[in-house]
């Protein structure tokens, strides 16, 4: 595929990847810059794309449309997070999550008995049995997301949650900015809000975070796994998740993480 000067921008996380936290500093700079600025969903299509102006999109599930992925004037910044994560973030976050964007989690659903994803979640007795509940709930639907995802487009930058979370002066942002085509007086701006909004950044005190990010964000820190993540569940987790988990390039072994989990026996 050609490259040519881009005019789209798109943004695609996966749940509980960094999504709030690319959708602010996304949003906050397309506001600067007089950018335009949507979300869009997989069935969105190049004719919902404004015409002759730049466009931030941003897609919390990754799911952009082949024929907009395909167009030679779009780039890609497509960011993950190790899964063992994922998983743990998901399971807080779901116990207590409003309705507000997150309706699954309060659908009544007939195989829990007529119970929502939350009440059964919240029922459980103990953590392990919420984590395997999770891993097999939600959890599956966005490592498969994760794993499906094409990460050799030319088009795309690839990036990490915990390579951001180190990224404390911005300038491989600032990198990833410059590759996705924006020029100079920009890339700098876009640095600046990414510092504003992180939370090592200016949301470190915990009185600048909004109400939605202190409910979405409990705990942002990395590999939390290796002291949080139950033995039990970790070795479950390695049976069911071990492949993606070398697929997505967080392991060179199904198992052999098992021993950095501080409760493995």
């Amino acid at each position: 595929m050609d490259l040519i000067a881009p005019r789209i921008f798109c943004v695609g996380t996966h749940h509980k990847t960094g999504t709030l936290w690319m959708r602010a500093v996304f949003r906050r700079l397309a506001e600067a810059l007089g950018l335009e600025f949507r979300n869009t969903f997989p069935t969105s299509t190049s004719d919902e794309i404004p015409d002759r102006v730049r466009v931030v999109l941003t897609s919390w599930s990754s799911s952009f449309s082949a024929e907009l992925l395909a167009r030679a004037d779009v780039r890609v910044l497509h960011l993950i997070r190790d899964p063992r994560d994922v998983l743990l973030s998901g399971m807080r976050y779901h116990l207590r999550a409003a309705p507000e964007g997150e309706r699954f989690l309060h659908t009544p659903r007939s195989r829990l008995g007529g119970a929502t994803y939350q009440q059964h979640l919240n029922a459980l007795d103990g953590v392990e049995a919420k984590l395997l509940f999770e891993m097999r709930g939600k959890h599956a639907e966005t490592v498969s997301e994760m794993v499906a995802w094409d990460y050799g487009r030319a088009n795309t930058i690839e990036c990490r949650y915990e390579d951001l979370m180190a990224d404390t002066e911005g300038r491989a942002f600032a990198r990833h900015l410059r590759d996705l085509g924006l020029p100079e007086p920009e890339v700098s701006l876009g640095a600046r809000v990414f510092w504003e909004q992180s939370l090592f950044g200016g949301l470190a005190p915990e009185e600048q975070r909004s109400d939605r990010v202190r409910t979405h964000v409990e705990d942002g820190r990395v590999a939390q796994w290796r002291q949080a993540l139950p033995a039990s569940v970790a070795r479950t987790y390695a049976e069911e998740f071990g492949e993606a988990l070398v697929h997505l390039g967080y392991e060179d072994h199904p198992t052999r993480w098992l021993n950095e989990v501080r409760h493995a026996a």
